[in-house]
């Protein structure tokens, strides 16, 4: 499962749902345009430099 899957599964959990996404998994999309966050490419970059810093 990749960034944007675990970002997206996450987001769009029931209420009840106990599924937690780190952090920095968050805030690096939440830093993306909202229609880039639809973008699984962009998301899955965003994500990697927060791994990765200097991607």
């Amino acid at each position: 499962m990749d960034a944007f899957d675990r970002f997206w599964r996450w987001a769009n959990k029931p209420l009840e749902s106990q599924l937690t996404i780190p952090a920095e998994l968050h805030r690096a999309v939440m830093e993306l345009a909202p229609e880039d966050r639809r973008d699984r490419a962009a998301v899955n970059q965003a994500a990697a430099r927060v791994q990765d810093p200097e991607r």
